[in-house]
């Protein structure tokens, strides 16, 4: 039997964070590994014990779940965050994003949406909201560039091929989209999506997006580049 996903539940309203433990603890395949109620006891929770998963409320007192997750992510590589929010607005999903999440769900979101989404995460893809997803790529791509430094040092690291899939990845379609696009097989978009991500340190392919807008290898009017 494969090892269950350990799941917390950070979140400052005591009803929620129970509709979210009844959803987890309903999955064979989800443990709930503990609660929250915010920013700071939930960084207490994540340093002392294994957590894959953190289901994170963004809006809570002491220590927001922006800054929570920025301190989680980068301690804890491997623990993924899934932020939810009861409100679909920029000023929330972009910092969290940039903070280290790998998704962002409205909390009103089916409980098999979410369900899905903490094991997507897991499996180190990333999840955002449709609603929210094209706004993310006309955010990001409407920031100045770098100067040019993230772009050479991009560069470096990838090879041609590469380069190409980071910029279809800023397109923000599917790997079968992108596979049909460029007339290859699915494994092997998903192959070179895995290079891309390995060879940059980024966690999922929403943090390639950002990237790819941030240091100009994509431009808003080109979006393929």
């Amino acid at each position: 039997m494969r090892d269950r996903i350990r799941v917390a539940v950070v979140d400052d309203q005591e009803l929620m964070r129970s509709a979210l433990r009844m959803m987890v603890e309903s999955q064979a395949d989800l443990e709930l590994v503990g609660e929250a109620a915010d920013g700071h006891d939930a960084l207490a929770l994540v340093r002392g014990r294994r957590v894959d998963v953190v289901l994170m409320d963004l809006r809570m007192p002491r220590l927001d779940g922006i800054q929570a997750t920025e301190i989680i992510t980068r301690e804890l590589p491997a623990t993924r965050v899934l932020a939810l929010t009861t409100f679909d607005l920029d000023e929330y999903a972009f910092p969290a994003i940039r903070a280290g999440a790998s998704g962002f769900l409205l909390k009103d979101a089916r409980a098999e949406e979410i369900v899905d989404a903490i094991r997507t995460v897991h499996a180190g893809h990333g999840v955002v909201a449709p609603s929210t997803t094209r706004r993310l790529i006309e955010h990001v791509a409407a920031t100045p560039a770098d100067t040019g430094a993230k772009a050479a040092a991009i560069r470096e690291r990838l090879t041609p091929r590469e380069l190409d899939m980071l910029r279809e990845l800023a397109t923000g379609d599917t790997n079968a989209e992108i596979a049909h696009r460029l007339h290859l097989s699915e494994n092997t978009v998903k192959t070179h999506v895995g290079h891309v991500l390995s060879k940059l340190g980024l966690r999922d392919r929403v943090q390639a997006v950002v990237l790819a807008y941030e240091s100009g290898l994509v431009k808003r009017s080109h979006p393929r580049g």
